[in-house]
């Protein structure tokens, strides 16, 4: 679904997207990206994007940006108030931390934003939506970063490689080592009743 264009053309619209929901470990990171009225070429939904073409793209993005930021709701807030609610705060706080103030906001997906502000949630508006598509991108590679910097902090996780997403092995290591302090505790995977540490056993 295409956006609704807002009623003014002086309106700046912000795009508002958010990275690590589905994650294990970590915050959930979302972004908010006004952008310029010409194109940016190469944006497009970050996970259809490679890692090099994200990190390419996304200092562009911050160069050509009218504003944008970045906020994070981290674990413990995302075990004490559930997923979902720790994703709109992340969302809030990248639209607040914008050096301009927008009056329409396209976020991705099918939740609007606890905000007072115009707003549209666009199903796929990281594929159809610039702005959205922007902000994608500068959500992601931001978390990526964290991710391989927390890896030093809390290493024998692996999360440099898998960025705290649910995979065979980082599920085998909770098991092995435990949880990190950075594991989500609410999630399937991290709680104790899932893990058995007798399935410990070296990967094939």
């Amino acid at each position: 679904m295409k956006a609704t264009p807002p009623s003014s053309s002086q309106t700046l619209t912000a795009g508002i997207d958010e990275s690590g929901r589905g994650c294990l470990a970590g915050p959930v990171v979302a972004a908010a990206v006004i952008l310029p009225d010409f194109p940016v070429p190469g944006l497009a939904d970050s996970k259809k994007l490679s890692a090099l073409k994200r990190e390419t793209l996304a200092p562009e993005i911050k160069r050509l940006a009218l504003a944008w930021s970045v906020g994070a709701s981290w674990h413990d807030e995302i075990d004490r108030i559930n997923i979902l609610q720790a994703s709109l705060r992340a969302m809030i706080r990248a639209l607040r931390g914008l050096k301009l103030v927008p009056g329409h906001v396209l976020v991705d997906g099918n939740q609007k934003i606890p905000f007072n502000i115009s707003q549209q949630a666009i199903i796929g508006g990281d594929g159809s939506e610039p702005c959205i598509s922007a902000a994608s991108i500068l959500a992601k590679t931001f978390r990526d970063r964290l991710m391989t910097s927390l890896d030093k902090k809390y290493p024998g996780y692996g999360f440099a490689g898998h960025k705290g997403y649910g995979t065979r092995q980082h599920l085998m290591l909770i098991r092995c080592l435990g949880p990190s302090p950075i594991h989500r505790q609410t999630f399937r995977g991290v709680r104790p009743e899932i893990r058995v540490r007798k399935l410990c056993l070296p990967l094939k």
